[in-house]
């Protein structure tokens, strides 16, 4: 297995957040540096292969799934944040909730919520830089997995990015890393299958590609008439026009256990075998592990050997992505778990 990795991602460190006074994204905040050094230092420990530096796709894979006018705003909205000598935060105030005109307002203030959808997405000095790298890393991986040279090729992204959709960005995500590879994929002529496992359902993903065939999106999440994204990810949403039928949500209740969650994953993957795809990307969340403080459900370490072996048992090329999982003492066991049991060792 090889690991691509980028060390620009530590450049975007919201905990800084939590010195400053009256900052909702610093109280608590959990996407932290740390979380990818953790997985890093525990794929040397286990000897599951080298870790490489991404390579530079330049900016094209990404714009040909965002909007100019967020990723505009990504790479320049701190600027101009700092020209207005805010003392505050870039977090938005106020959002698009249904904006009736369409317009995109010309203060800083009026843009940022137009682009994002929560608070806990702060944009900081280098944010776009991390974002930036960590699209390149997916990039990467699959391409790498495209050219034959390996079976299997492991994102290690931060930030994350399965919540970020073509003109929004929010929940810890600026950029769609797995939807940034898969659509990159698919200009390789590839037939893609994404399945998400992150605790949270990966609206961002889903909106990318709802409305599209060449692209499977399957995502096993807690129900979002309880949990976050709470508007997207319930179980009648099935994609449209050319997408129509490529789009499946399982959405989960509270405190699932591995049985009922084993169970719905070999549903999911039943639909991945009937797409019959080329290759596949797994939005691979650690949040669904008990105990992460974002998380809800109970299945123990012990189940993500169990998940590795049935995604590979598909017997496709695979490209994991890292998405969540904010549990700290537990985050580097749990990636070696879930590649244990993916690679049979």
């Amino acid at each position: 297995m090889h690991t691509f990795y980028h060390a620009a991602h530590a450049q975007h460190d919201p905990g800084e957040l939590s010195r400053t006074a009256n900052s909702p994204a610093g109280d608590g905040y959990l996407e932290l540096p740390q979380r990818a050094t953790r997985i890093a230092e525990a794929i040397r420990a286990a000897s599951l292969g080298p870790i490489l530096p991404p390579g530079d796709f330049g900016i094209e894979p990404i714009a040909d799934v965002h909007q100019y006018g967020l990723l505009n705003f990504l790479q320049h909205g701190f600027r101009i944040w700092q020209e207005e000598k805010v003392q505050t935060p870039l977090i938005p105030y106020t959002f698009r909730v249904q904006s009736r005109s369409g317009r995109i307002p010309r203060s800083i203030w009026g843009m940022i919520g137009h682009y994002c959808f929560d608070i806990d997405t702060p944009i900081l000095a280098q944010t776009w830089q991390a974002a930036y790298w960590s699209a390149q890393t997916a990039i990467s991986a699959a391409a790498l997995t495209y050219a034959g040279d390996q079976r299997l090729s492991y994102a290690l992204c931060r930030p994350p990015g399965h919540h970020a959709a073509t003109g929004l960005y929010g929940g810890y995500c600026y950029l769609n890393n797995a939807a940034i590879a898969a659509n990159w994929l698919v200009q390789q002529g590839q037939r893609v299958a994404i399945v998400d496992i992150d605790y949270h359902h990966g609206n961002g993903t889903q909106e990318i590609f709802y409305g599209r065939s060449e692209v499977l999106f399957c995502s096993l999440h807690a129900d979002p008439f309880n949990e976050y994204p709470f508007f997207w990810g319930h179980g009648d949403e099935f994609g449209e026009g050319a997408g129509l039928n490529y789009n499946f949500n399982y959405p989960l209740p509270a405190h699932t256990q591995e049985e009922l969650y084993l169970f719905t994953l070999d549903k999911a993957l039943d639909r991945v075998r009937l797409f019959v795809p080329d290759m596949l990307i797994i939005s691979l969340g650690l949040d669904i592990i008990q105990g992460d403080p974002a998380g809800g459900f109970r299945l123990e370490l012990e189940s993500l050997p169990k998940i590795g072996a049935r995604f590979a048992a598909l017997k496709l090329p695979t490209v994991v992505v890292q998405e969540g999982g904010y549990n700290l003492s537990v985050l580097g066991e749990s990636v070696v778990a879930f590649f244990t049991g993916f690679l049979g060792k």
